[in-house]
């Protein structure tokens, strides 16, 4: 989300993907002499020859991005390891070694003006370690697991309101708001508030395609939001995650007011976009790739689940929803893939790059769903691994597995050289995904309605 290209014309279409579906043949590799040519719609749209390129060349590459600032881009599977789990590569962006105005133009858009800065994507040990002790007591695998049959309602009500058309866009219609109803759920954001919030979300993944300042506007309409269900959940707390936020103590410690809103927000930012991406690129690589799509079909049908979750594993390797890890800083020199890296100097490991490392994964530009041996980096690695990665499993999972056996004969109601890619840093996701499938009844659930207050 972090840094976008410059906006194309409209009229100019997007290629597939590398690896999406049958090579294309005009798909050239980056000019040998040249090096690959980075954030421009083409590479937002195909990025994968561009990495391939750096792994080879240059696999600890520093280039200027679109805001202006100067960061190294890690690329190999064994470098990007030992770049996450380094503690000399700060996550607090008061390492940057650029003036204070300048450091606006990394992280999250409108969270320092916000002052969302306190959560776990920006902050070292000991802060980091106390805090996720905390935030791990009220997000525990339990509640999770107790969360699946609200995800599944979720999942088929959704469904139910386009399923009747026969058409749909599984971005806008499906995608988007599964997390969204879902994190406001885990969270404990009354249901008649929650439209508020698919707004505000929905406005941060634009990625610059909104009003200029829509961001930033977003993120406070939140924070004064949180800030006020933190005071009602203190005086009437109930079995959600902030309660559970506030609650939640070690050795006598407790969240302040602005560390329980900044983790609240981080816990929506993070838990939303990322499974937007994730359902929407691995419906998307399924669709493209009908021999996998029916070997899970097939297996979902005779009630084995064992291919949908090594499947949902090598969805996130092969194009997953998190294109770069976000921002590390170098808190003393060192050396990465034999590249010197100076005090201040901003790190951004490339998962999407890493995880297409041939020297780590066999037949790397190839999807299969049955890969056992798939250490990826989709979720992290280190302290910082995502704390919401069971959240995102079940929900990739009831969402893919939901999708194919209501709609068996779902099929792409576009070209893949038509379909649009979103520009931004961080994140990798679709802008639109339009679908056709023979129409058919609605599940037992009625259309998601808010409650009246």
């Amino acid at each position: 989300m972090q840094d976008q290209p410059p906006a194309p014309a409209e009229a100019t279409p997007a290629a597939c993907p590398a690896g999406a579906h049958a090579p294309m043949p005009e798909a050239q590799g980056p000019d040998p002499a040249q090096g690959p040519e980075l954030f421009t719609w083409e590479f937002a749209t195909d990025p994968y020859p561009a990495y391939a390129w750096l792994r080879e060349h240059a696999p600890v590459h520093k280039t200027r991005l679109p805001s202006g600032v100067e960061a190294w881009l890690v690329t190999r599977y064994v470098d990007a390891k030992q770049a996450l789990a380094d503690p000399r590569l700060s996550k607090n962006p008061a390492h940057h070694g650029v003036p204070a105005h300048g450091k606006s133009k990394t992280g999250i858009p409108g969270e320092r003006s916000a002052n969302l800065m306190t959560h776990l994507l920006n902050i070292d040990p000991p802060d980091h370690t106390r805090l996720r002790r905390l935030v791990s007591k009220a997000f525990t695998p339990r509640r999770v697991a107790e969360f699946a049959p609200r995800v599944q309602e979720l999942t088929d009500r959704l469904i139910d309101q386009f399923v009747e058309k026969g058409e749909a866009d599984l971005i806008h219609d499906f995608a988007f708001p599964l997390p969204i109803y879902a994190i406001c759920d885990l969270l404990g954001v009354p249901r008649e508030d929650q439209d508020d919030f698919r707004d505000w979300a929905g406005m941060m993944i634009r990625h610059g395609g909104g009003p200029r300042g829509g961001v930033a506007r977003s993120v406070k309409k939140m924070r004064g939001y949180l800030a006020e269900l933190i005071h009602r959940k203190r005086l009437e707390p109930g079995d959600d995650l902030i309660s559970g936020l506030i609650r939640a103590s070690d050795h006598g410690e407790h969240l302040t007011e602005n560390e329980a809103a900044a983790m609240a927000f981080i816990l929506l930012f993070a838990g939303f976009e990322t499974t937007v991406n994730l359902i929407g690129n691995g419906t998307y690589a399924l669709l493209t790739h009908p021999e996998q799509r029916e070997r899970l079909q097939e297996s979902l049908k005779g009630g084995d689940t064992g291919l949908l979750e090594t499947g949902l594993e090598e969805l996130l390797r092969f194009d997953g929803p998190v294109e770069l890890a976000t921002w590390r800083y170098a808190t003393e020199r060192l050396t990465v893939g034999g590249e010197d890296i100076a005090v201040g100097d901003p790190v951004l490991v490339v998962l999407a790059a890493a995880d297409r490392d041939p020297e780590r994964f066999d037949r790397p530009d190839a999807l299969d769903l049955s890969r056992r041996d798939n250490q990826h980096l989709g979720y992290g690695h280190g302290i910082h691994y995502c704390l919401g990665a069971p959240l995102a499993r079940l929900e990739g999972q009831t969402a893919l597995a939901t999708l194919l056996r209501r709609l068996p004969d779902l099929r792409l109601a576009a070209e893949p050289g038509d379909l649009r890619w979103r520009g931004g840093l961080i994140m990798r996701g679709l802008r639109t995904l339009p679908v056709e499938f023979t129409p058919a009844q609605q599940s037992k659930y009625q259309p998601l309605e808010a409650p009246s207050s």
